[in-house]
């Protein structure tokens, strides 16, 4: 286990550096000069190539970027363009309602989706297991900002139960927190249902082929008992790897949840950022949700053994 552990955190470090570089050579390649935005267009050519030199942009693509990786691993981000605040803690003031929408959203699609997904298995080819199937590939076929203005529409505008816009810190009022959450949490529960159902119901109806579940059931055991004790332990090993991108995905797309229901959050952030040409923001916003990705499927990696010894013997 200790082995298994440690080649999967070291494998971690070159992805993480790769990470770093696709982020800044992505940034590179925006249209725009920063100085220019940052003095705006009244500023003479030689205060722009001033500001330029001031900020390293002047120096080859390599130093620049040693000189960002480094200050980026002593948690220095750089300052925004736009109102001169450090990027980190800018981003971690916009991290917590992210991470509270996205953990509460994949928890809730976790607990619905595996005994969905397991309950298809059970019920293969009959009315239940196709009716379940419908539902799972519709939800994989909805854009998730439609659903979210649907949900909208209805709850909010028509019938009034939910508010439609804004956001209140859970430590400010916790239940009308609450309230402005449940629109957007639904929206990604309902989105990530689909593919979370069907793989826990393709693995469970492998798992259900083995000879160990035939051999439970010849034992007298109950189908309840079976499924909980048997098949829920080694089907909710594949359900996990996808849990875990689907946590990174979320991360990734909840600019689009956050636009459509006006969440502070940090991928509202990145969009006004990039309206805004904000590139310190931009830049740090993907290098952190990028980094964010990596450590929760390294997570994943090492608690894989939990539920599937063999993967600790590879």
């Amino acid at each position: 286990m200790i082995g298994y552990a440690a080649r999967r955190s070291l494998a971690a470090i070159p992805t993480l550096l790769l990470v770093a570089i696709a982020v800044f050579l992505l940034m590179r390649l925006i249209p725009g000069d920063p100085a220019q935005l940052m003095l705006g267009d009244a500023a003479s050519a030689e205060e722009v190539q001033a500001l330029r030199r001031s900020m390293g942009l002047e120096a080859p693509l390599p130093l620049q970027f040693l000189h960002w990786a480094g200050a980026a691993l002593g948690g220095n981000l750089g300052r925004s363009i736009t109102n001169g605040e450090a990027v980190l803690p800018l981003i971690l003031s916009r991290f917590g309602v992210t991470a509270a929408i996205v953990l509460l959203a994949v928890a809730l699609a976790t607990f619905i989706a595996v005994p969905m997904g397991m309950l298809a298995a059970w019920k293969q080819n009959r009315a239940t297991d196709l009716a379940v199937v419908a539902f799972a590939t519709l939800m994989l076929s909805i854009p998730s900002f439609w659903l979210g203005l649907i949900l909208l529409l209805v709850f909010g505008v028509k019938l009034g139960w939910l508010p439609v816009v804004g956001f209140v810190n859970f430590t400010e009022d916790f239940g009308a927190a609450l309230a402005y959450i449940v629109l957007p949490v639904a929206t990604l529960v309902l989105i990530e249902l689909g593919g979370m159902t069907r793989m826990a119901r393709a693995a469970t109806i492998d798992v259900l082929r083995l000879d160990y579940i035939s051999h439970a059931r010849a034992k007298g055991l109950s189908e309840f008992t079976v499924m909980r004790r048997h098949a829920l332990p080694n089907a909710f090993a594949p359900t996990l790897t996808l849990i875990g991108l689907v946590l990174g995905n979320l991360l990734g797309g909840i600019a689009v949840i956050e636009t459509v229901f006006t969440l502070p959050g940090l991928g509202r952030l990145l969009v006004e950022a990039i309206f805004q040409r904000d590139y310190p923001v931009v830049q740090g916003v993907m290098l952190f949700v990028a980094g964010i990705y990596v450590v929760v499927n390294l997570l994943v990696d090492l608690a894989y053994p939990i539920f599937d010894p063999r993967v600790t013997a590879e």
